[in-house]
């Protein structure tokens, strides 16, 4: 058993005895967190969920537990993982071009499960709003993968069906001993970029009469912008108690991991989501 990285500088937690915690919060994340089949990860982040909103789980934040490998999530044996320039492009204009769209948000939605389990087992100390939190978000993005995964089948396709690319889980594993990181790299550049393209997207599938999949699409962004503000406010909260400089911070960041951001910049959502008026201005002009 290590030390773990945490919200606080230098503590990791109170060594404690194992038998103690295996029914604590972080410790059942894990479990989702390793958890292969998709649907049986869905109902163990449901229950997760439901039993800590209602004090039914034991407070292990502040303790010592047995992590997850970061470097080896919970996922299926499908989809194939290729690099991102090995997907083949296709128009929505053709019934493959739709399914290939449909997988890749599919894809995103499973792994954000499991980037919102991981946010909430991997770091400890944090106040107890972080967990409530991260809870939520791995429960909505439950929703939004079984959504659209109806959309898949409506198509007659499934998840797996397609290739698809890594690069969400390999932020996670590059942030996995900072929090600070964690936050600022994956919801407000890697999932924030979702509330850039997203309206497009579901522009473009109204346009081709697939309405159900715009609705979905809708649901998705709606919840997403409050996702990206939880990252945002943790990030904040981070930066404070480190004693740092939220917003030049975040450029510090972006520029130390060469990260540019590309038009479009939906100001408007990000602004919703915990940007400041300078961050915007920086991106735009990026």
């Amino acid at each position: 058993m290590g030390r773990e990285p945490t919200g606080r500088r230098g503590v990791a937690g109170t060594v404690c005895d194992m038998s103690k915690t295996s029914s604590g919060l972080r410790a059942k994340a894990g479990r989702a967190l390793a958890e292969r089949d998709l649907d049986a990860k869905r109902a163990l982040v449901r229950e997760l969920r439901t039993k800590w909103e209602a004090g039914a789980l034991a407070d292990d934040t502040a303790m010592v537990i047995e992590l997850v490998d970061v470097s080896q999530p919970g996922r299926p044996g499908r989809p194939e993982l290729v690099p991102q320039r090995g997907l083949a492009r296709r128009r929505l204009g053709s019934e493959a071009g739709r399914i290939a769209a449909i997988h890749a948000v599919t894809h995103i939605e499973a792994n954000a499960i499991n980037l919102a389990l991981d946010a909430a087992h991997r770091f400890a100390g944090m106040p107890k709003a972080y967990y409530d939190d991260w809870l939520r978000v791995a429960d909505e993005e439950a929703l939004h993968f079984g959504l659209l995964a109806d959309r898949l089948a409506a198509h007659g396709a499934a998840y797996g069906d397609l290739p698809a690319h890594d690069g969400l889980w390999a932020m996670a594993v590059q942030t996995a001993d900072d929090p600070l990181r964690r936050m600022a790299l994956v919801p407000r550049v890697l999932e924030a970029r979702g509330l850039d393209v997203t309206p497009g997207m579901q522009a473009r599938f109204a346009d081709i009469g697939d309405h159900e999949t715009a609705v979905v699409l809708q649901r998705i962004f709606d919840d997403e912008v409050g996702h990206v503000a939880i990252g945002s406010r943790w990030f904040a909260h981070l930066c404070e108690q480190q004693g740092l400089e939220p917003e030049a911070t975040f450029r510090h960041l972006l520029a130390e991991e060469g990260i540019t951001v590309f038009p479009p910049v939906n100001v408007e959502a990000r602004g919703r989501a915990g940007f400041s008026a300078e961050e915007l201005a920086g991106l735009v002009g990026s």
